[in-house]
């Protein structure tokens, strides 16, 4: 039997702030064979989890408060909530590296301010265009503005270090992703790591 469109998608609780949302949109967390909690933020990982809102706030809760014991209903080892907060903030922001460096050994990615504006002013625009949170104001004004007449989707993330060194090459203040199968999966990732920041 086909799945119904208004099927709804399968919903978890946080063990921190009670809130019930899509599990898609939470973060996920399971228990290694030596009883220690582990991130599992791509939904990978086999066993029973436990979940938390994609949010800094809710994760340090629930480690400080020791949800993740009652949770799994046995003692289990975790590290401090500040330890957890890096982790989870290192694993999503790999994450967001990975696609993009998946995506430049593809051929689609352009980078550099310069070379964004002209993308976006091409024929065939970019699917997203990535702006560095440390650009400079002048920079990112003009790569904002052309972007939002151009209709394509922009979002701040990681530094200009960050993506000359996923890219192989200086500073860069922005990169272009061509339209394409890169695009939704790197939006979902960005999405998922800025709002666990906060910045939103």
């Amino acid at each position: 039997m086909a799945r119904s469109e208004n099927a709804v998608a399968p919903q978890r609780s946080c063990i921190a702030c009670r809130a019930c949302k899509d599990k898609n949109l939470l973060l996920r967390f399971v228990l290694s064979p030596e009883m220690e909690v582990l991130p599992d933020p791509e939904l990978r990982l086999p066993g029973r989890g436990a979940y938390t809102c994609m949010s800094t706030a809710c994760l340090a809760k629930a480690v400080d408060q020791r949800q993740f014991k009652r949770a799994f209903k046995q003692d289990v080892t975790v590290m401090s909530s500040e330890a957890m907060v890096s982790h989870v903030r290192q694993q999503l922001a790999d994450r967001v590296s990975g696609l993009i460096g998946l995506a430049n050994k593809a051929g689609k990615i352009v980078g550099g301010g310069s070379m964004v504006s002209d993308a976006l002013r091409s024929k065939h625009k970019p699917g997203l265009v990535l702006l560095a949170s440390d650009v400079s104001p002048a920079i990112g004004e003009k790569i904002i503005i052309l972007a939002s007449v151009k209709h394509v989707p922009l979002q701040r993330v990681l530094t200009k270090a960050d993506f000359g060194s996923i890219l192989g090459k200086a500073p860069r203040s922005a990169i272009s992703i061509t339209a394409g199968g890169f695009v939704v999966p790197l939006r979902t990732a960005i999405e998922r790591y800025v709002n666990f920041l906060g910045e939103v």
